[in-house]
């Protein structure tokens, strides 16, 4: 058959179950995946590789093209409502500009056309299902509880449907539970970091469960290198954002998971090496 229709607790835990399935391959939360990977254990030892949750970090530095960091931070961070693994999970803003991207992200923010998604002028749509829909809304009241500044949106849009609003908190610390777990939403985060740190600005981003990808804005090429190298992700974008390749092996580090998708690296998941000694 082309598929296996049913639920993801029926359907999933019997293919991982199956006795003649040598392998298997998991997309979605680290919570599932840690079910996944221990269902295959005790089955029958089952290879498998996960692509899981992410957090992923954005640093902007004051060097960058801020007309350029602007419109990929709002792909990176709104693209598909937030519902997008390798979404930008946190902005880190260089001090120096922090104000400047804040106002204009903001304004940039205000021109997204919410409307329905099979018009292609759409530019935000409504959240996949209502329990989701009121996860993002807890998300950020708890986050200003402990905190925050909500900035912008926050609430339903006043239109039927789970139209959420595109929202933008600052003031973000390390300690606010937002800077640390994944929203899958319409969420920005941003946090500013001290002029000329990239130290503790990598440090910062890299204090996190999550590695799935990450970026960086900034016109220093020796800057980039060292971030790309510095950051615990298994994709780092540079001066762009949600640029991938069916050539360019994709997976996560830590808990987001384990294994590649796309590329050669993929096709080497479902495949096993074989030694053959013979004498003649």
């Amino acid at each position: 058959p082309d598929g296996l229709p049913g639920s993801g607790s029926k359907c999933g835990q019997a293919i991982l179950d199956h006795p003649d399935i040598r392998k298997v391959g998991f997309t979605g939360s680290t919570g599932i995946g840690v079910t996944v990977m221990e269902s295959c254990a005790t089955s029958n030892l089952k290879k498998v590789s996960l692509e899981l949750g992410g957090k992923s970090p954005l640093i902007i530095f004051s060097d960058a093209d801020m007309t350029s960091a602007v419109r990929n931070a709002c792909g990176a961070v709104f693209f598909n409502k937030g519902e997008n693994c390798i979404a930008a999970g946190r902005l880190f803003v260089e001090r120096s500009i922090h104000d400047e991207f804040v106002s204009r992200v903001t304004e940039e923010v205000k021109k997204m056309k919410i409307g329905d998604p099979l018009d292609r002028s759409t530019a935000h749509g409504p959240q996949n299902h209502r329990k989701h829909f009121e996860s993002l809304i807890s998300f950020v009241d708890r986050s200003v509880r402990e905190g925050a500044t909500l900035a912008y949106g926050g609430k339903q849009v006043d239109r039927p449907g789970l139209f959420m609003e595109p929202t933008i908190l600052t003031d973000v610390s390390d300690d606010n539970f937002a800077a640390h777990e994944e929203s899958f939403g319409p969420i920005m985060i941003i946090s500013p970091f001290e002029d000329g740190d990239i130290d503790g600005v990598l440090m910062r981003a890299n204090r996190t469960e999550f590695g799935l990808a990450s970026g960086v804005f900034t016109q220093d090429m020796k800057k980039a290198l060292r971030v790309s190298e510095g950051i615990q992700a298994g994709t780092v974008f540079v001066n762009t954002y949600n640029k991938t390749d069916v050539a360019a092996p994709f997976g996560g580090f830590k808990q987001s998971g384990f294994g590649k998708d796309l590329g050669k690296d993929a096709l080497n998941e479902y495949l096993k090496t074989k030694v053959i000694t013979m004498e003649y």
